[in-house]
């Protein structure tokens, strides 16, 4: 259940309840794509820096090592040791990523996996049915994630199937939660808006799965190639047509900047590989822009990453230690970038969270862009 604290201009401060613990929104959902956040993080560590929700992929973690393991461990919670919410993205994503060993049908996509070639068969009943056996608290719809750019006619082709799909999804979820043997009875479904950049085709869309009552409404098919003028426009034009009072999820995105102009157009929930990606090649995030550790005017350098950062990294270690231990490859130095990065990511959700509560938030953002951008 969603409640919404207050709005400030669009941006909305919200509770989300579920069976799995609240989540104070906006939020931004850690990703740990195949049950790990990649840096040698674990679970205990993202309790330290103050994560709320982990996103997985269903995709992934059907592959290798495989649901069915996962749900006989008693869902993807116990397996990972992680008791707080999980939400699983669909596999819609990785059938437009891997596009070239794909073949996509009204019954869903044919593809071969990514690790042994194998044929695999994805359809809104088996993303639902690999979702439910991972027992995770929010499962998001089965989708096709349209290329950028795409002709009109194959946008409102794709958009209508996804539409379609979505309907197979909330009645098999629906069925699947009744089960006696299910992991999760509770597992909540989020739908997904398509149309690229046709504003028409997102706000009819908008339109048609509000009226499916879902648990919650994300964005997708944004950050997949078009300018962030572009994804800033879509976003002013489609989310007035989202409920509400319902959680608003932009999907893959993304910089500091980008989350912070999207919770001022109403958004509430994020996810992006950035915070870790960046933080495995040395590059972590500050209230004054984006450093590389491996440059060498940080070789004598005694200070933390940020002065009066708490995050294990700066309350401990040297950017000269961790430029060192960069460049001898060794993984305490990618695992301390990672952990600062991701600090820095749910602590900004913090102090907008306070700022929307404050009825401050344009000016928290004009602030926090300006000290990013002064490097």
């Amino acid at each position: 259940m969603y409640q919404l604290i207050k709005k400030d201009g669009k941006a909305k401060r919200g509770r989300f309840t579920t069976v799995h613990g609240t989540i104070e929104t906006p939020v931004f959902m850690n990703v740990g794509t195949v049950a790990a956040i990649k840096g040698a993080v674990s679970t205990d560590d993202l309790k330290e820096i103050r994560t709320q929700v982990e996103l997985s992929n269903t995709y992934h973690l059907h592959v290798r090592p495989g649901d069915r393991l996962i749900k006989e461990f008693g869902g993807l919670h116990k397996f990972m040791n992680w008791d707080r919410p999980i939400l699983t993205d669909s596999g819609g994503f990785q059938v437009f990523s891997l596009a070239k060993l794909r073949k996509i049908k009204e019954e869903g996509v044919s593809f071969s996996s990514h690790i042994d070639g194998r044929k695999i068969f994805m359809g809104p009943e088996e993303s639902m049915q690999i979702q439910s056996n991972l027992g995770s608290t929010i499962a998001m719809a089965f989708d096709e994630c349209p290329p950028h750019p795409a002709e009109r006619k194959y946008m409102q082709d794709s958009v209508d199937r996804t539409t379609r799909w979505l309907y197979r999804c909330k009645k098999e979820m629906d069925r699947l939660n009744r089960l006696p043997d299910t992991v999760n009875p509770h597992q909540m479904l989020f739908g997904i808006n398509q149309g690229g950049t046709y504003e028409d085709i997102r706000i009819s869309h908008a339109k048609e799965i509000s009226r499916l009552d879902l648990d919650g409404y994300a964005l997708g098919g944004l950050a997949v190639g078009e300018s962030h003028a572009e994804m800033y426009r879509i976003l002013d034009e489609t989310v007035p047509y989202l409920p509400e009072a319902k959680p608003t999820y932009l999907m893959g995105v993304g910089t500091p900047a980008n989350i912070l102009e999207a919770v001022d157009r109403g958004v509430d929930f994020f996810d992006c590989v950035y915070p870790t990606r960046n933080g495995r090649h040395g590059h972590v995030y500050t209230n004054h822009g984006k450093m590389n550790l491996f440059n060498k005017k940080y070789e004598l350098d005694h200070r933390p990453i940020e002065e009066g950062c708490q995050c294990p990294a700066c309350r401990s270690y040297s950017r000269a230690y961790i430029r060192h231990l960069l460049k001898a490859k060794e993984m305490l130095g990618m695992r301390l970038c990672v952990l600062h990065n991701l600090y820095f990511y749910n602590t900004m959700m913090e102090e907008i969270r306070d700022a929307i509560e404050q009825g401050q938030y344009r000016e928290y953002k004009e602030r926090k862009l300006s000290g990013m951008e002064n490097k």
